[in-house]
């Protein structure tokens, strides 16, 4: 019995065929600059963080009571609610707000999520491993005189059931900002930043 071999040319064929296949399932990579607009979906992205930033600090350090004020007021951040039904990490929001605005020279920000930390030095400074000449003064901490705090929203709107090849999806997104006088309780300044986005999938595809 003989043994029929494979054509070279489909050999070849099959090889350039399998090569391609190969390289087609490689993962590719590439960098984007923080500032190129890209969004994968009608969701929330850093996109929308970075123009949710952008809007809500040019208000906050150009109306009063920031805008007026060359002081420099001293706030603290109670952080932003999320009021959405997705996982969306809003402690990152404020983290870009109050750089902004400490680089902005408008104000100055309390660190509240380090006041154990502090509390905690402070009492080793005081424990008696430190000179008298190098640890803190006592009582010199500076209290808030604002408060900033903020809510963040969503509402979804889908298109009904119908026989149609794409299907609409509607996305709003709401972020509100206060500022609080601690003193008086009053909301000194109050802004908001709407995006509404618009997705179109087919019914059929992956």
């Amino acid at each position: 019995m003989t043994k029929k071999c494979l054509p070279l040319y489909a050999f070849i064929f099959f090889s350039l065929a399998g090569i391609s296949l190969l390289a087609g399932c490689r993962a590719t990579t590439r960098d984007i600059s923080p500032d190129e607009t890209i969004h994968y979906d009608e969701d929330y992205d850093f996109s929308d963080k970075r123009a949710i930033v952008n809007d809500l600090v040019e208000s906050l350090t150009t109306r009063p009571p920031l805008g007026a004020n060359d002081r420099r007021p001293i706030l603290i951040d109670y952080g932003i609610a999320n009021r959405t039904t997705e996982h969306i990490g809003t402690d990152g929001i404020m983290d870009d707000i109050r750089t902004a605005v400490i680089h902005s020279g408008r104000a100055r920000f309390v660190n509240k999520q380090q006041r154990d930390s502090i509390q905690q030095e402070t009492q080793y400074q005081y424990g008696g491993s430190v000179s008298p000449q190098t640890r803190i003064t006592m009582a010199r901490q500076v209290g808030a005189e604002y408060m900033i705090t903020g809510t963040l929203r969503s509402i979804e709107k889908k298109q009904p059931d119908q026989v149609r090849l794409k299907k609409r999806t509607l996305k709003y997104y709401s972020l509100t900002l206060e500022l609080t006088s601690i003193e008086s309780g009053l909301i000194e300044w109050t802004d908001n930043v709407e995006i509404v986005r618009e997705a179109s999938k087919p019914i059929i595809g992956w």
